[in-house]
């Protein structure tokens, strides 16, 4: 199993990309720590990892809160060995379909400073464990090499997580910690006509090489390989799993 004996903190752990990924991280052998915002959310998600022979504990927490970061991580760090693994995919509250042009300046900042301020708050609070042991892997899905009409402030805060990944990536990097990110066009929604593969039937994906977007379980995947071991070189990274959407 690739993250064998490892601590994995999932953020937004009860949402789709959060549970895939804590489902997967458990799967390969992590013990797993779901935090976010809705309890029965993470209970739901902790419930399904213990029935499949997982280990899975829940803890409501709110990222952009730093006090209850803070908290947490410590709490996650003296429960066992330290942390091992954190993965950001808390929402961002962003608005999309308006053109900028016709934006409120509120709605386009607001993804922008929600993502950046919990992003902040997670790697520090989890950065700090980490190096204080020289290991561990700070993940988010970021990017904002897109250029799709419509996503408002969404794009631009991709964008500065990617930013705010290598800075941090260059801090930690000497105390062994590794700061990378997943590039994705987002994942087909199940039920909504469009196969939960990204293949035909679902039009988003019209505009890939592969014609297909990355399934939940696709993300999932590839977080569990750039948390594992094998991935140990990867840092100040993007894992472009876009289907050829975006182009490298």
């Amino acid at each position: 199993m690739l993250l064998e004996s490892k601590t994995a903190i999932v953020y937004g752990g009860g949402g789709a990309i959060g549970s895939a990924v804590a489902t997967a991280f458990a799967r390969e052998g992590a013990r797993v720590f779901l935090a976010g915002r809705s309890r029965p959310a993470l209970d739901g998600v902790a419930e399904v990892i213990r029935g499949t022979g997982g280990i899975a504990e829940a803890a409501v927490v709110d990222a952009v809160d730093r006090a209850a970061v803070e908290a947490h991580a410590a709490a996650v760090a003296g429960a066992g060995t330290g942390i091992d693994i954190a993965f950001n995919a808390t929402s961002n509250d962003d608005l999309q379909g308006t053109p900028l042009t016709d934006m409120r300046y509120d709605d386009f900042l607001r993804p922008v400073t929600k993502s950046l301020t919990a992003h902040f708050n997670i790697a520090t609070a989890v950065g700090r464990h980490m190096a204080a042991r020289g290991t561990g892997a700070i993940l988010v899905m970021a990017g904002g090499r897109e250029a799709i009409p419509g996503l408002g402030g969404a794009h631009v805060a991709w964008a500065a997580l990617a930013g705010l990944c290598r800075q941090l990536a260059a801090e930690l990097g000497p105390s062994g910690v590794r700061v990378a990110w997943l590039l994705s066009p987002g994942s087909p929604e199940p039920g909504a006509g469009a196969r939960e593969d990204g293949g035909p039937g679902d039009p988003d994906a019209a505009g890939t090489l592969l014609g297909r977007r990355p399934a939940y379980g696709d993300v999932a995947n590839a977080a569990a390989f750039l948390a594992s071991d094998w991935a140990r070189t990867m840092t100040a990274a993007e894992v472009n799993i876009t289907g050829g959407a975006v182009v490298d």
